[in-house]
């Protein structure tokens, strides 16, 4: 256990509840039970096992949901409770489970700074713990903490994903994610945790959820500059009785002010603050394409595309081979020339595309666990049925070699297996990107978009191939044409869709497209022309019937280069929903300045460059080797029963 020492102050003792009569009502604010084993009671009574110690606290509190309380009026921005936290946890400087930021609002003499404290919330509803697909997160009985467990994790990032606080660390030198751990070592000897006790101004206190502390009149959920609380119900109150502007802006790069608001909504209360656009680096446009197409995210850009482009085409295959009736344009597809290689190379394509992927993990080797979470996580499930769809298509093309009616039946039965995987994995990879805290993604031009790019370009696909290796038939180029041209127009009406709910949007959304059409405006602009003129091109065959090889190559190039540059958009200009930082610290313009100018070689600035790390055989064998049959069969078993 923690050594508590025999002269520990007051202020770092954790104080009894009262039993007030928030408390008292056994429920918080949003309807969850404070007590966390209320429809448990076989979790009482166990060790945290904390250094493997196995005693259990006598904490009369112990099973009762804590979350930490600021004082916004109090906070004087000392950094004191980042130092302890950083200090307890042995952390780089790079790293920070709590961080203070600020929002400023007015001008001299009424100028006003208003500093947030923010660290894990220990949330009712923990989206990290359902996004994670290696189960590495767990919410405990004791404290209603929300544990992370970093040697499990394998570094996919997604949890920095979906928490709206940014809240998970990850680490680009361990490849792993690391959190706040609430200081349960602490709280089982009766101490506040780390940067409670640590705090010089009195801002901020620790307990049982909905239990004012001594002093305090308020327990509120928002101030200017946190996010909304309907994401993940987060176990965090706040007190704030000076009054602020009604606009308070963000001293860091993200192009976001807060605006406070008159009359609650669906989704903020009364008087909160919304985020709006705060233009603040002009309206120029610009290119920056080396920015924009060399991001750390190109992997995902790789898979995505690669992925999509690879379900579209097999779903013309499939559909060529088991279509019998003579005139129809997809029945000579399975006996073209074309049709073997084509699979081949289509085989090809999605492994560079899983192989992209799987090295952008941090612990890349680690890749199994990818599939543990298929009772909660989308990139679990994703996985799977990726996964099921690339073991189909393997199947698919080793029978296709064979010509028998034996063999057609089982490879009619892979093409099954193949497209269950195409659904459910097609539907989860659009799914695991509906964020709420990244609303730039969270829009239906998210399934548009990869529902255009997988028929457009498997069309092409489909085409170019077989124009290359001897033709195909008029009713064939007529049908893929006439795909191409509606996914095309699906992908546009699924962007004006989307630029016309941003720019109404009381979100980081707003911040995004503002990024879009400025950072990247003529890189946009190019994609968006691209995109017509596409249409346009692919009109224009069909209504002429016009075949070439060279036509669709002109028109393969462009399409793929408006889908090129538009995922890269996706990617780079998204903004999630943070807490705001500094003029340095969680300043995401001040870490891509650091890495451009080599400030990032200086520990002290608390930046590193992003990496890749490599695929580390000898763990994995270790690993197999040391666990036992009984163990592998009971983790496979997890993965199904959760």
């Amino acid at each position: 256990m923690f050594a508590r020492r025999d002269n520990e102050p007051a202020y770092a003792l954790l104080v009894k509840s009262d039993n007030n009569e928030a408390v008292a009502n056994d429920n918080n604010r949003y309807g969850t039970p404070i007590e966390t084993i209320q429809n448990h009671p076989d979790l009482k009574n166990k060790s945290l096992n904390i250094n493997e110690d196995s005693e259990i606290s006598e904490n009369p509190d112990r099973y009762k949901q804590h979350g930490f309380y600021f004082n916004a009026d109090n906070c004087i921005a000392c950094h004191a409770c980042e130092a302890a936290c950083s200090e307890k946890n042995d952390n780089p400087a790079h790293i920070a489970f709590r961080s203070v930021g600020f929002v400023e609002g007015g001008t001299y003499p009424a100028y006003q700074r208003l500093n947030i404290s923010m660290a894990c919330n220990h949330c009712d509803d923990p989206v990290c713990l359902k996004g994670c697909p290696t189960r590495a997160y767990t919410k405990f009985a004791e404290y209603g903490a929300v544990l992370q467990d970093p040697d499990i994790c394998f570094g996919c990032g997604y949890c920095t994903w979906v928490c709206p606080y940014n809240a998970p660390q990850l680490d680009p030198e361990k490849g792993q994610v690391t959190k706040c751990n609430m200081c349960v070592d602490r709280l089982e000897v009766g101490l506040k945790p780390a940067c409670t006790s640590a705090c010089l101004g009195n801002a901020l206190d620790f307990g049982v959820i909905e239990d004012i502390p001594e002093n305090r009149t308020q327990a509120k959920v928002n101030i200017p500059g946190f996010p909304r609380t309907d994401i993940t119900h987060p176990n965090i109150r706040f007190e704030q009785k000076r009054t602020t502007q009604r606009e308070m802006t963000r001293v860091d790069q993200t192009a976001i002010k807060y605006h406070r608001i008159d009359e609650p909504s669906t989704t903020y209360e009364e008087s909160s603050f919304v985020p709006e656009l705060d233009p603040k680096q002009g309206f120029l446009r610009q290119w920056n394409l080396k920015k924009l197409l060399g991001s750390h995210e190109n992997a995902h850009i790789i898979f995505t595309i690669s992925a999509q482009l690879v379900m579209g085409a097999f779903l013309w295959l499939f559909a060529g081979t088991f279509v019998s009736e003579a005139n129809s344009g997809l029945a000579g597809l399975s006996t073209s020339v074309a049709y073997l290689p084509s699979l081949v190379v289509l085989l090809a394509l999605i492994t560079i595309g899983l192989y992209k992927l799987n090295m952008h993990l941090g612990k890349p080797h680690r890749f199994y666990r990818g599939f543990y979470n298929l009772r909660h996580s989308p990139v679990s499930r994703e996985i799977a049925g990726v996964s099921l769809f690339f073991a189909g298509l393997v199947l698919f093309t080793l029978l296709a070699f064979f010509d028998s009616p034996f063999f057609n039946t089982l490879q009619f039965i892979a093409g099954i297996i193949a497209m269950t995987g195409l659904v459910f994995g097609g539907y989860f990879m659009y799914k695991l990107y509906r964020i709420e805290a990244r609303p730039f993604w969270n829009h239906i031009n998210t399934a548009t978009s990869f529902i255009a790019t997988g028929l457009v370009l498997g069309s092409l696909y489909i085409a170019l191939f077989n124009m290359l290796m001897g033709g195909i038939s008029q009713s064939l180029n007529s049908l893929l044409l006439a795909v191409i041209s509606i996914a095309l127009v699906i992908e546009i009406i699924g962007l004006w869709l989307h630029r016309q709910s941003l720019k109404a949007a009381h979100s980081e959304g707003v911040a995004s497209f503002y990024e879009q059409t400025t950072t990247y405006g003529y890189s946009y602009m190019l994609r968006n022309t691209l995109l017509v003129l596409s249409l346009i091109f692919s009109l224009a065959l069909l209504l002429t019937a016009y075949q070439s090889v060279w036509a669709y190559a002109i028109l393969t190039v462009m399409t793929l280069t408006s889908v090129i540059i538009g995922r890269a958009l996706f990617y780079v200009v998204v903004i999630p929903t943070t807490m705001p930082g500094g003029f340095f610290w969680r300043n995401q313009g001040f870490v891509e300045h650091a890495r451009e100018t080599g400030l990032a070689d200086m520990p002290q600035m608390g930046v590193v460059y992003e990496k890749h790390h490599a695929f580390n055989i000898k763990e994995l064998l270790e690993t197999i080797q040391s666990t036992s049959m009984k163990e592998k069969i009971a983790q496979l078993k997890r993965i199904f029963t959760g």
